[in-house]
């Protein structure tokens, strides 16, 4: 009957290597799924706030655009809409 008790407190081998496993899952380090997600979710946010910042600058350092000349058949157009003869006529 002592024999029975022998290897009660002994883990078998094939259970043995499994807790092994699980142990050093945590002391690996960090997943390369998450460090390449680390990245590039970093490198995005660089581009969209450096992006951002470039044009809050051109805002404010950049002359506003010339607006084109309208020419003249388009003011001799809007005169006779507006009922005022063009001159010359």
């Amino acid at each position: 009957m002592d024999d029975e008790f022998e290897f009660a407190d002994k883990v078998p081998p094939s259970f043995d290597t499994v807790g092994n496993t699980i142990k050093d899952a945590g002391a690996k380090g960090f997943n390369p799924a998450l460090i390449v997600l680390l990245l590039v979710v970093g490198l995005l946010s660089i581009f969209i706030i450096g992006n951002y910042l470039l044009y809050t600058y051109a805002q404010k350092t950049l002359p506003p655009k010339k607006k084109k000349p309208v020419s003249k058949k388009k003011l001799k157009k809007e005169r006779l809409k507006q009922g005022v003869s063009a001159p010359g006529e």
